[in-house]
């Protein structure tokens, strides 16, 4: 990773069903946040087994 790059982990379990394109949407829309910013956009399953 580059230096200065953040790195955000959702705490709340995600539909990892919507993609790659959802969960960038969910970025906009929560963090107010640029998908392609360069940062770490961590997402986990519902089981929590994955994470994305």
């Amino acid at each position: 990773m580059a230096p200065g790059t953040k790195v955000y982990l959702a705490c709340r379990p995600v539909d990892l069903r919507n993609g790659f394109d959802g969960l960038a949407a969910k970025v906009q829309q929560v963090l107010k946040a640029d998908p392609f910013s360069g940062h770490l956009f961590l997402f986990r399953g519902k089981r929590g087994g994955h994470v994305t």
